[in-house]
């Protein structure tokens, strides 16, 4: 059976992107892909109405054949307040929680990673960065998958980040981080993305094709 894409990480116009959640989730749907997570940038400030808007459109994705999956990306959230943004987003309904981490173009707080990923209830930790050997094995312990990214800026780590999860056996997702249609990846362009970053052949189909079916099964959307 031909692998179909799956992103979990993508940014509507509830946030800093283009398009409205139902459009994104129809783009993707016309693009072939299995799943789709919409995560808009979140905080204390908006986190539940983002949530709760992107919950009505997803459950009217059934129409197209995909699964669009309501979820956030707590965003530049203090490392001391970490935990408490992962509990009221799943409280508001987040069936994923991406958690944006310290990507090496934005000045997200240090820290940030660490508090990210000693929390399982993060599904994901987004463009983490220079990442350390702790962090990702902390990762690995609470079922955290660290993003390879395909977005511009976040992506100049992911050599590191794909080592240090090989190292630390943690397991690795690829991902978009799309804010605009065109940023939507296919296979192949995830494929490349990840070969980008060092990953060997198994290591690449793990990242595309069990590791996004683990996550799915996971959130019970498989």
């Amino acid at each position: 059976m031909r692998a179909r894409r799956c992103d979990f990480h993508t940014h509507t116009i509830l946030s800093d992107g283009e398009l409205l959640p139902m459009e994104l989730i129809r783009r993707a749907a016309k693009a072939d892909h299995r799943a789709v997570g919409l995560t808009d940038h979140a905080s204390f400030s908006n986190l539940e109405w983002i949530i709760e808007s992107l919950v009505r459109d997803c459950k009217k994705a059934d129409a197209w054949g995909i699964e669009a999956i309501p979820g956030v990306e707590l965003t530049h959230v203090p490392a001391r307040y970490v935990d408490e943004a992962v509990r009221k987003s799943r409280k508001a309904g987040a069936e994923l929680v991406v958690f944006h981490g310290e990507t090496p173009v934005e000045p997200v707080e240090k820290g940030t990673n660490h508090e990210a990923v000693t929390n399982p209830d993060v599904d994901i930790l987004a463009h983490p960065g220079m990442i350390s050997i702790d962090d990702a094995e902390l990762a690995a312990k609470n079922d955290i998958y660290l993003e390879i990214t395909c977005r511009k800026g976040h992506s100049l780590s992911n050599g590191h980040v794909a080592a240090m999860a090989r190292e630390a056996k943690a397991q690795m997702l690829v991902n978009t981080d799309a804010h605009s249609p065109d940023e939507l990846s296919t296979m192949e362009l995830a494929n490349t993305v990840a070969r980008g970053a060092g990953m060997d052949p198994v290591e690449v189909r793990a990242a595309l094709v069990s590791n996004p079916e683990a996550l799915l099964k996971r959130l019970k959307r498989a």
